[in-house]
Protein backbone atom coordinates (compact mmCIF):
# COMPACT_ATOMS: atom_id res chain seq x y z
CA UNK A 1 0.00 0.00 0.00
CA UNK A 2 2.64 2.37 0.87
CA UNK A 3 4.69 2.48 -3.28
CA UNK A 4 0.59 2.79 -4.10
CA UNK A 5 0.31 5.61 -1.97
CA UNK A 6 3.07 7.21 -3.32
CA UNK A 7 1.99 6.92 -7.17
CA UNK A 8 -1.42 8.13 -6.22
CA UNK A 9 0.02 11.41 -4.24
CA UNK A 10 2.45 11.78 -8.12
CA UNK A 11 -0.96 10.50 -10.09
CA UNK A 12 -2.82 14.03 -8.38
CA UNK A 13 -0.02 16.22 -8.35
CA UNK A 14 2.10 16.33 -11.61
CA UNK A 15 -1.24 17.76 -13.68
CA UNK A 16 -0.94 20.98 -12.45
CA UNK A 17 3.20 21.18 -12.24
CA UNK A 18 5.36 22.26 -14.71
CA UNK A 19 7.74 19.88 -16.49
CA UNK A 20 10.71 20.70 -14.00
CA UNK A 21 8.20 19.71 -10.95
CA UNK A 22 6.88 16.82 -12.61
CA UNK A 23 10.36 15.10 -12.97
CA UNK A 24 11.29 15.99 -9.31
CA UNK A 25 8.12 14.46 -8.24
CA UNK A 26 8.35 11.06 -10.56
CA UNK A 27 11.82 11.03 -8.98
CA UNK A 28 10.58 11.03 -5.17
CA UNK A 29 7.95 8.60 -5.92
CA UNK A 30 11.00 6.07 -7.42
CA UNK A 31 13.27 6.52 -4.40
CA UNK A 32 10.21 6.22 -1.99
CA UNK A 33 8.80 2.84 -4.00
CA UNK A 34 12.47 1.68 -3.60
CA UNK A 35 12.70 1.93 0.01
CA UNK A 36 9.49 0.76 0.63
CA UNK A 37 8.98 -2.48 -1.65
CA UNK A 38 6.47 -5.08 -0.61
CA UNK A 39 8.36 -6.77 2.41
CA UNK A 40 5.04 -7.84 4.05
CA UNK A 41 3.72 -9.53 1.20
CA UNK A 42 -0.30 -9.07 0.51
CA UNK A 43 -1.86 -11.26 3.40
CA UNK A 44 -1.57 -9.87 7.02
CA UNK A 45 -1.25 -13.13 10.45
CA UNK A 46 -4.40 -14.51 11.11
CA UNK A 47 -5.35 -13.23 14.53
CA UNK A 48 -9.07 -14.32 14.70
CA UNK A 49 -10.06 -16.55 17.81
CA UNK A 50 -11.36 -16.35 21.14
CA UNK A 51 -8.79 -14.23 23.17
CA UNK A 52 -9.00 -14.08 26.94
CA UNK A 53 -11.27 -17.81 27.17
CA UNK A 54 -10.83 -18.01 30.97
CA UNK A 55 -13.23 -15.04 31.47
CA UNK A 56 -16.43 -16.65 29.33
CA UNK A 57 -19.64 -15.25 28.04
CA UNK A 58 -17.63 -13.55 24.70
CA UNK A 59 -17.96 -10.32 23.22
CA UNK A 60 -17.37 -10.50 19.24
CA UNK A 61 -15.22 -7.75 17.78
CA UNK A 62 -15.12 -7.23 13.99
CA UNK A 63 -12.02 -5.34 12.32
CA UNK A 64 -13.10 -3.91 8.97
CA UNK A 65 -11.35 -1.92 6.17
CA UNK A 66 -7.48 -1.71 5.01
CA UNK A 67 -4.28 -3.14 5.76
CA UNK A 68 -3.37 -1.26 9.16
CA UNK A 69 -7.49 -3.14 10.51
CA UNK A 70 -5.84 -6.21 8.98
CA UNK A 71 -2.96 -5.64 11.01
CA UNK A 72 -0.23 -6.08 8.28
CA UNK A 73 3.44 -5.39 9.59
CA UNK A 74 3.02 -7.08 12.52
CA UNK A 75 5.21 -10.08 13.29
CA UNK A 76 2.70 -12.80 15.12
CA UNK A 77 -1.12 -13.52 14.64
CA UNK A 78 -0.78 -11.62 18.60
CA UNK A 79 -0.18 -8.27 17.87
CA UNK A 80 -2.18 -7.33 15.07
CA UNK A 81 -4.44 -4.15 15.93
CA UNK A 82 -7.46 -6.41 15.94
CA UNK A 83 -5.36 -9.20 18.48
CA UNK A 84 -4.41 -6.16 20.20
CA UNK A 85 -7.81 -4.50 20.91
CA UNK A 86 -9.62 -7.79 21.55
CA UNK A 87 -6.81 -8.52 24.44
CA UNK A 88 -7.10 -4.72 25.87
CA UNK A 89 -11.01 -4.92 25.83
CA UNK A 90 -11.01 -8.62 27.56
CA UNK A 91 -9.19 -6.98 30.10
CA UNK A 92 -10.90 -4.09 30.99
CA UNK A 93 -14.29 -5.75 30.54
CA UNK A 94 -13.72 -9.29 31.63
CA UNK A 95 -15.45 -11.27 29.60
CA UNK A 96 -13.81 -13.08 26.31
CA UNK A 97 -13.36 -11.53 22.92
CA UNK A 98 -13.84 -13.38 20.03
CA UNK A 99 -12.15 -11.57 16.91
CA UNK A 100 -12.99 -11.65 13.40
CA UNK A 101 -11.64 -9.54 10.36
CA UNK A 102 -13.04 -8.78 7.18
CA UNK A 103 -10.22 -6.40 6.61
CA UNK A 104 -8.36 -6.72 3.44
CA UNK A 105 -4.86 -5.60 2.58
CA UNK A 106 -5.04 -3.56 -0.40
CA UNK A 107 -9.15 -2.60 0.23
CA UNK A 108 -10.26 1.05 0.43
CA UNK A 109 -13.61 2.60 0.98
CA UNK A 110 -15.53 0.75 -1.34
CA UNK A 111 -15.08 -2.93 -0.89
CA UNK A 112 -16.40 -1.92 2.76
CA UNK A 113 -19.84 -3.44 1.57
CA UNK A 114 -18.67 -6.34 0.22
CA UNK A 115 -16.20 -7.12 3.83
CA UNK A 116 -19.61 -6.95 5.41
CA UNK A 117 -21.41 -9.26 2.83
CA UNK A 118 -19.10 -11.62 3.73
CA UNK A 119 -20.21 -11.88 7.11
CA UNK A 120 -22.92 -14.64 7.88
CA UNK A 121 -26.71 -13.22 7.90
CA UNK A 122 -26.64 -14.16 11.24
CA UNK A 123 -23.77 -13.08 13.12
CA UNK A 124 -24.24 -9.81 14.94
CA UNK A 125 -21.04 -8.23 16.48
CA UNK A 126 -21.19 -6.13 19.68
CA UNK A 127 -18.82 -3.75 18.50
CA UNK A 128 -17.21 -3.33 14.79
CA UNK A 129 -14.02 -1.40 14.25
CA UNK A 130 -13.50 0.34 11.05
CA UNK A 131 -10.04 1.68 9.79
CA UNK A 132 -9.78 2.72 6.41
CA UNK A 133 -8.65 5.69 3.61
CA UNK A 134 -4.93 5.12 3.03
CA UNK A 135 -5.87 3.66 -0.24
CA UNK A 136 -8.70 5.73 -1.16
CA UNK A 137 -6.02 8.18 -1.77
CA UNK A 138 -3.93 6.14 -3.88
CA UNK A 139 -6.50 5.67 -6.06
CA UNK A 140 -7.83 9.16 -6.18
CA UNK A 141 -11.35 8.26 -4.93
CA UNK A 142 -13.54 11.05 -4.88
CA UNK A 143 -14.02 12.14 -1.33
CA UNK A 144 -17.90 11.93 -1.65
CA UNK A 145 -18.12 8.34 -2.77
CA UNK A 146 -15.54 7.70 -0.30
CA UNK A 147 -17.51 9.09 2.77
CA UNK A 148 -20.95 7.58 1.42
CA UNK A 149 -19.30 4.20 1.04
CA UNK A 150 -18.17 4.59 5.13
CA UNK A 151 -21.59 5.56 5.90
CA UNK A 152 -23.76 2.57 4.32
CA UNK A 153 -21.22 0.18 5.69
CA UNK A 154 -21.90 1.96 9.53
CA UNK A 155 -25.58 1.75 8.29
CA UNK A 156 -25.32 -1.84 7.89
CA UNK A 157 -23.09 -2.77 11.00
CA UNK A 158 -25.65 -0.92 12.92
CA UNK A 159 -28.42 -2.91 11.67
CA UNK A 160 -27.00 -5.89 12.78
CA UNK A 161 -27.07 -4.41 16.49
CA UNK A 162 -23.00 -3.37 16.58
CA UNK A 163 -21.69 -0.55 18.06
CA UNK A 164 -19.26 1.38 15.69
CA UNK A 165 -15.67 2.32 16.33
CA UNK A 166 -14.55 4.55 12.89
CA UNK A 167 -10.79 5.12 13.21
CA UNK A 168 -9.81 8.14 10.57
CA UNK A 169 -6.86 8.03 7.85
CA UNK A 170 -3.60 8.32 9.42
CA UNK A 171 -1.95 11.26 8.84
CA UNK A 172 0.08 10.35 5.70
CA UNK A 173 2.90 12.99 6.15
CA UNK A 174 4.12 10.51 8.63
CA UNK A 175 5.77 8.61 6.07
CA UNK A 176 9.38 10.14 6.30
CA UNK A 177 10.19 7.70 3.44
CA UNK A 178 8.49 10.11 1.02
CA UNK A 179 10.17 13.41 0.48
CA UNK A 180 8.78 16.70 0.09
CA UNK A 181 6.52 17.90 -1.55
CA UNK A 182 5.03 14.84 -2.08
CA UNK A 183 4.57 13.93 1.31
CA UNK A 184 2.78 17.35 2.25
CA UNK A 185 0.49 16.51 -0.83
CA UNK A 186 -0.57 12.96 0.48
CA UNK A 187 -0.65 14.87 4.19
CA UNK A 188 -3.27 17.45 2.79
CA UNK A 189 -5.22 14.76 0.97
CA UNK A 190 -4.91 12.16 4.27
CA UNK A 191 -6.28 15.27 6.43
CA UNK A 192 -9.24 16.23 4.63
CA UNK A 193 -10.32 12.81 4.45
CA UNK A 194 -10.25 11.79 8.08
CA UNK A 195 -12.40 15.24 9.04
CA UNK A 196 -15.34 14.37 6.62
CA UNK A 197 -14.92 10.50 7.90
CA UNK A 198 -15.15 12.05 11.64
CA UNK A 199 -18.15 14.40 10.90
CA UNK A 200 -20.22 11.81 8.90
CA UNK A 201 -19.56 9.08 11.38
CA UNK A 202 -20.57 10.79 14.48
CA UNK A 203 -23.62 12.39 12.05
CA UNK A 204 -24.69 8.97 12.40
CA UNK A 205 -24.07 8.01 16.01
CA UNK A 206 -20.60 5.67 15.44
CA UNK A 207 -17.39 6.65 17.84
CA UNK A 208 -14.44 8.14 16.17
CA UNK A 209 -10.71 8.37 16.73
CA UNK A 210 -8.69 10.33 15.09
CA UNK A 211 -5.65 8.59 14.45
CA UNK A 212 -3.86 11.34 14.07
CA UNK A 213 -4.23 12.99 16.93
CA UNK A 214 -4.30 9.93 19.24
CA UNK A 215 -1.22 7.83 17.90
CA UNK A 216 0.41 9.97 15.41
CA UNK A 217 2.90 11.85 17.38
CA UNK A 218 4.53 8.28 18.46
CA UNK A 219 4.99 7.68 15.15
CA UNK A 220 6.45 10.67 14.46
CA UNK A 221 8.59 11.10 17.57
CA UNK A 222 9.94 7.05 17.46
CA UNK A 223 9.65 6.16 13.64
CA UNK A 224 11.64 3.39 14.41
CA UNK A 225 10.12 1.52 16.61
CA UNK A 226 6.59 2.50 15.60
CA UNK A 227 7.23 1.38 12.15
CA UNK A 228 7.48 -2.12 10.46
CA UNK A 229 10.47 -2.77 8.52
CA UNK A 230 8.35 -1.56 5.34
CA UNK A 231 8.71 2.10 6.94
CA UNK A 232 4.52 2.47 6.32
CA UNK A 233 3.16 0.02 8.00
CA UNK A 234 3.07 -0.44 11.87
CA UNK A 235 5.56 -2.87 13.64
CA UNK A 236 4.09 -4.94 16.17
CA UNK A 237 5.10 -1.88 18.74
CA UNK A 238 3.23 0.30 16.48
CA UNK A 239 -0.17 -1.48 16.57
CA UNK A 240 -0.05 -2.20 20.80
CA UNK A 241 0.38 1.67 20.50
CA UNK A 242 -2.62 2.50 18.11
CA UNK A 243 -4.25 -0.09 19.92
CA UNK A 244 -3.86 1.33 23.16
CA UNK A 245 -4.98 4.69 21.77
CA UNK A 246 -7.83 3.24 20.32
CA UNK A 247 -9.26 1.20 23.53
CA UNK A 248 -11.12 4.07 25.08
CA UNK A 249 -13.68 4.41 22.16
CA UNK A 250 -14.44 1.06 22.31
CA UNK A 251 -14.99 0.49 26.03
CA UNK A 252 -17.29 3.81 25.38
CA UNK A 253 -18.93 2.54 22.59
CA UNK A 254 -20.19 -0.70 24.68
CA UNK A 255 -21.28 1.08 27.67
CA UNK A 256 -18.25 0.25 29.65
CA UNK A 257 -16.69 4.05 30.33
CA UNK A 258 -18.16 7.15 29.63
CA UNK A 259 -15.17 9.50 29.86
CA UNK A 260 -12.86 9.83 26.66
CA UNK A 261 -9.81 11.39 26.13
CA UNK A 262 -8.95 13.89 23.62
CA UNK A 263 -8.67 12.82 20.31
CA UNK A 264 -11.98 10.26 20.86
CA UNK A 265 -15.46 11.59 19.39
CA UNK A 266 -19.21 10.24 21.09
CA UNK A 267 -22.23 9.98 19.31
CA UNK A 268 -23.83 13.70 19.22
CA UNK A 269 -20.89 15.17 19.77
CA UNK A 270 -20.17 17.97 17.17
CA UNK A 271 -16.88 19.70 15.96
CA UNK A 272 -17.15 22.31 13.20
CA UNK A 273 -15.46 21.83 9.78
CA UNK A 274 -12.45 22.90 9.71
CA UNK A 275 -11.71 25.40 6.62
CA UNK A 276 -8.31 23.52 5.72
CA UNK A 277 -10.40 20.04 6.38
CA UNK A 278 -7.52 19.12 8.92
CA UNK A 279 -8.26 17.19 12.00
CA UNK A 280 -7.86 19.58 15.62
CA UNK A 281 -4.80 19.59 17.42
CA UNK A 282 -4.08 17.76 20.95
Amino acid sequence: MGAAIVSGAVAAAVGGATYGGRELLHRQADAARAVMGKPHGEKAPKADKVYRKRFGDPLDLVMLGDSLAAGLGADLPGETLGARLAKGLAKKVKRSVRLRTVAKVGNHSEELGRQIARLPEDYRPDVAVIVVGGNDITHRKPLAESIAHLEDAIRQLQDRGAAVVVGTCPDLDMLRAVRQPLRTLGSMASKQLATAQRDAALQLGAHVVVLAQVAGPFFISHPEEMFSIDQFHPSSLGYRRTAKAMLPSLLAALGASEAVPDGHHTPGFHLPRLASGEPPSA
